[in-house]
């Protein structure tokens, strides 16, 4: 479905889905260490959500088999978490996490460093990826052309010649997980489609160390870096105003 602009009783319950969403999120990078399995930090989502009102909305959705996508290293995004998966030291741990609450979704996500780990060219990549996240938020305002956000998002990434990932991109969020317009992290400024004031949209870029290229893993799910280089990911979901956006997935 195309996103629409809301109303203001579904803005309010997405800013509660999204002050649920960000309170789980920060949880979980207080709580992740090394020794730690994938499947730990499941566990610890689905506890923190328990009796707030927000249901998982991953849980179930398209299939998928948990609450909370946890992709690690050249894992971009949709990684299972698994009791198997045992979090190293220096893993980049990539945590997207969506609320409904309500009957409204946020989406978001965040990518850490196992154990405080300090890597120039990881940490910077980290950086680099949540920037080009906020430069695509300071464009918005009524009347934004989805080109506009993926242009200010390229620019970023270009300059740190990071692979941009082409096959997976942001998108409208509310009323379902994945609405239309898709948004791409790459393109021209002024094309694409037109956003109003009162929409809801998840930017979320995702960049690698090497290509752009991806691959879906055996599991069906799990989506790597093609060349095995690696990979960060950042997601907020973002209300559009009249001159600018409130971004509702932070505390």
């Amino acid at each position: 479905m195309q996103t629409r602009i809301k109303t203001e009783a579904e803005i309010v319950a997405m800013r509660q889905s999204g002050r649920l969403l960000a309170t789980v999120l920060a949880t979980l990078k207080e709580a992740l260490e090394p020794g730690m399995t994938t499947k730990d930090l499941a566990e610890i989502a689905k506890r923190e959500l328990r009796g707030t009102g927000g249901i998982p909305t991953f849980l179930g959705q398209y299939g998928f088999p948990d609450v909370i996508c946890i992709s690690l290293n050249d894992e971009i995004v949709h990684g299972i978490p698994s009791t198997k998966r045992e979090i190293r030291s220096g893993d980049i741990v990539s945590l997207d996490f969506g609320v409904t609450y309500d009957g409204m979704i946020t989406d978001s996500a965040t990518s850490v460093v196992a154990g405080g780990v300090k890597n120039s060219k990881i940490d910077k990549l980290l950086i680099d990826t949540e920037a080009s996240l906020f430069a695509g938020v300071r464009v918005l305002k009524n009347g934004v052309r989805v080109g506009d956000i993926a242009n200010a998002i390229q620019q970023v990434l270009d300059e740190g010649n990071y692979g941009i990932v082409r096959d997976m991109v942001g998108h409208g969020v509310g009323h379902e997980l994945h609405e239309d317009p898709n948004i791409p992290n790459y393109g021209k400024k002024g094309t694409g489609p037109k956003l109003a004031a009162g929409m809801t949209i998840a930017i979320e870029p995702m960049a690698t160390l090497g290509d752009f290229r991806v691959y879906i893993d055996v599991d069906g799910w799990t989506v790597r870096s093609n060349d095995k280089s690696l990979a960060a990911h950042f997601e907020h979901t973002v209300l559009i105003t009249e001159t600018g956006a409130e971004v509702l997935t932070q505390l």
